[in-house]
């Protein structure tokens, strides 16, 4: 029986909190929150992104890293309620630090799902958040380098001059080259966006996630992290699963809520999510992701391509610490 099985096989209506990666602080504060009276599995999502986000995890989540094209590092999150299926999220943030707090705001305190750019900064402002500088010397250098080093790699195609060689400005070029549906594998550290799910003692089910998305991004672009469906969904009668990995392939195939909405058909976690996993690797045989995905019960599951295995975190009740579980990935 492999890894996922296993972990797809493990049933219990306790509360449960299961995150992307081996983010262990994120995943213990998120539960230590949900298990707090008073507390909502809504409150363990924001508390555990908004962990990732100041421990800057992996470099992918939070400030002082993965400088845009411009050397500006930006945000991006979401967070979902399974019992009011309430949304908030941001995009492109620019200098607020808790970004997930801000996509929890645009939930709360107003009737829109997706705010994106300087306005999602203005309300953020507006609602009380502190606007702070996003740099840090890693970042500036990070970005020095790479604008010294003629702007490689970069995400432009199709442009003048040849992108492969050059910085821009770019202009389009007279003629497309042939479509092609990734970039290829991203190397480890340019996709460990934290996604979790979370699951607590009244059956309720929040999920979210947070990013700052690829190094040397195209100024405004969305990450998957940031749009409901592909970061993250839940829905309490079902339960709730979250994405990372390379969001501009994996967004256009809504791998979160292509895995909810197969174990509403009955399909186990793992199961779900791997179908998910397929569905995106037939047209994209290159990319590099995952889905992890809770039912309502308890029972988890994972399935991945295009890494040798990909690790998530496990909090359940009585647990002293969270467990890392590893599972195997398809290849291309």
């Amino acid at each position: 029986m492999s890894t996922t099985e296993q972990a797809s096989s493990s049933s219990s209506s306790s509360p449960i909190v299961v995150t992307t990666w081996p983010f262990i602080k994120a995943t213990r504060n998120a539960f230590a929150k949900m298990m707090t009276p008073g507390a909502t599995c809504l409150d363990a999502v924001e508390v555990g992104c908004r962990t990732c986000e100041d421990e800057q995890c992996d470099a992918s989540v939070g400030w002082g890293s993965h400088p845009a094209e411009d050397g500006e590092t930006t945000l991006d999150a979401l967070i979902i309620d399974g019992r009011t299926m309430s949304v908030g999220a941001v995009a492109n943030l620019h200098r607020i630090k808790n970004a997930i707090g801000v996509a929890r705001a645009v939930s709360q305190y107003s009737t829109h799902s997706l705010l994106v750019g300087e306005s999602a900064t203005k309300f953020a402002i507006e609602m009380g958040f502190k606007e702070e500088d996003l740099h840090s010397n890693g970042s500036i250098e990070t970005w020095n380098k790479w604008k010294n080093g003629n702007c490689q790699p970069n995400f432009r195609r199709n442009v003048q001059p040849d992108p492969t060689t050059s910085c821009g400005p770019y202009t389009p070029k007279p003629q497309c080259d042939k479509e092609f549906s990734s970039h290829g594998q991203l190397p480890y550290g340019e996709h460990d966006t934290i996604g979790m799910v979370s699951l607590d003692s009244n059956g309720n089910m929040a999920a979210g996630g947070s990013t700052n998305g690829l190094q040397f991004k195209i100024p405004g672009r969305v990450s998957d992290t940031a749009l409901i469906g592909s970061g993250a969904y839940v829905d309490n009668d079902v339960g709730g699963a979250c994405a990372t990995g390379d969001g501009d392939v994996m967004q256009r195939f809504v791998p979160s809520y292509h895995a909810v909405q197969l174990m509403r058909q009955g399909v186990a976690p793992d199961e779900a999510c791997l179908d998910a996993i397929k569905r995106i690797a037939k047209f994209n045989p290159n990319f590099t992701g995952a889905v992890l995905a809770l039912d309502k019960n308890g029972r988890y599951g994972a399935a991945c391509h295009g890494m040798d295995s990909f690790p998530y975190s496990v909090m359940k009740q009585g647990w002293i610490d969270p467990e890392v579980l590893q599972i195997p990935c398809l290849k291309p």
